[in-house]
């Protein structure tokens, strides 16, 4: 099934798009998916990657370097890799070069990691606020100082950095930050193409992505508006980027990946699955997560995952109100129970939105932040800005 907008999107051509080639890794095809709190943990990957058989690059979700450092319970948890990963793949975010160097020592010595993603591009209230996430590229010395601490510290190890647009339309910080990024030896950038004032909302401007990519010698993975497998496709025809992330169209839909899989490879993707092939992946996820966390905690995920999975279909909504206070396994399993099978996967579903949506903001950075753009610190309250799982 294609939605109506990209009926007449051709499949490729064999070649037409290169592998993405992070270290010794061959990505192909060169799609990634990004890093999400509270999503992109071991079992939401391990999903993933089953339904793409094993190809495409799948990111942790963002951990803080200082917090994994001092051995937190819960980051450490978070930053795990199951053991079907052999390529491991983790984000980290700090604000402080010494906090960086030594997590991404600790990452590289001892954990095994392949390939560490910096997380420049936060635009949470409480992140910027405070100095950090997508307030970083408006300090390119600061953002310099970070990159180089991972770069020098990971050795052989692929380091990459992903960012926005900018905080508003009138500070964008891309071009900076991707300069940067290339001069301090980073292996690619991915970009989201929003801004942190726009959040979740509006368009993402492709169109920035081919800016970015017509400045830069390393990979450009451009990310934002990616409902479907043929607006990947899309994407990189439209601005030459090299690869794609993929974040909030995944959520309840895991086997994206594969219709991005057969896609690359000049193959119309298969049909979407009938209702109760998406609470056979649904419960599955579930017993992942129960594995992994505990039910309690992992009940609380499916609050939100079971929203996703069953986004657009018309028997779900009389079931939500209890899906989101569901408190077990075994009732999320009576409740799912009560989906008719046969019912197809809605159009909508599609290109519908998931996650956060509808607003934008007014994006807060700390008092004087930008009086002297040239300086190479954060406020001291950045680094703990932020909070794993929040």
């Amino acid at each position: 099934m294609r939605s109506s907008i990209n009926q007449s999107v051709p499949l490729p051509k064999q070649g037409e798009f290169a592998p993405l080639i992070l270290g010794e890794r061959r990505i192909d095809p060169p799609v990634v998916l990004a890093p999400m709190a509270g999503v992109t943990n071991a079992p939401f990957r391990s999903l993933c990657r089953r339904f793409s058989r094993q190809r495409c690059l799948y990111v942790s979700e963002m951990i803080t370097a200082q917090s994994f450092v001092m051995g937190h319970a819960k980051t450490r948890l978070l930053a795990s890799f199951g053991q079907d990963e052999e390529f491991k793949s983790i984000q980290l975010y700090g604000t402080k070069p010494e906090a960086l160097a030594a997590a991404a020592k600790i990452l590289v010595g001892e954990w095994g990691v392949d390939h560490i993603d910096i997380n420049l591009g936060c635009p949470a209230r409480k992140v910027t606020a405070a100095g950090g996430g997508s307030a970083i590229p408006v300090r390119p010395k600061l953002m310099a100082r970070l990159l180089r601490a991972v770069v020098t510290n990971a050795g052989k190890v692929p380091v990459t950095v992903k960012f926005r647009t900018g905080i508003d339309e009138s500070l964008l910080t891309y071009r900076d930050a991707g300069r940067v990024a290339q001069e301090e030896g980073c292996a690619a950038v991915a970009m989201h193409a929003r801004s942190a004032a726009q959040l979740y909302n509006g368009d993402a401007d492709w169109s920035r992505i081919a800016d970015l990519k017509s400045r830069m010698s390393i990979p450009v993975l451009g990310n934002g508006d990616i409902f479907e497998a043929f607006d990947a496709l899309r994407m990189m025809r439209e601005t030459g980027a090299d690869g794609v992330v993929i974040g909030r169209a995944c959520l309840g839909r895991p086997w994206l990946f594969r219709d991005l899989v057969d896609t690359f490879a000049g193959q119309e993707p298969e049909d979407p699955p009938l209702l109760g092939e998406v609470v056979a992946v649904a419960l599955e996820h579930a017993e992942l997560l129960v594995d992994f966390f505990g039910e309690r905690t992992a009940m609380l995920h499916m609050r939100k995952f079971g929203g996703w999975y069953l986004k657009s279909f018309p028997h779900a909504k009389r079931l939500m109100p209890d899906i989101h206070r569901v408190g077990s396994l075994k009732a999320l399993r009576e409740l799912l129970s009560q989906m008719p099978p046969d019912a197809p996967y809605p159009e909508a579903a599609l290109r519908v939105r998931r996650g956060k949506t509808g607003r934008t903001q007014t994006v807060s950075l700390p008092q004087g932040y930008l009086e002297d753009r040239e300086l190479d610190e954060a406020p001291e309250a950045a680094e703990n800005s932020y909070i794993e799982g929040g």
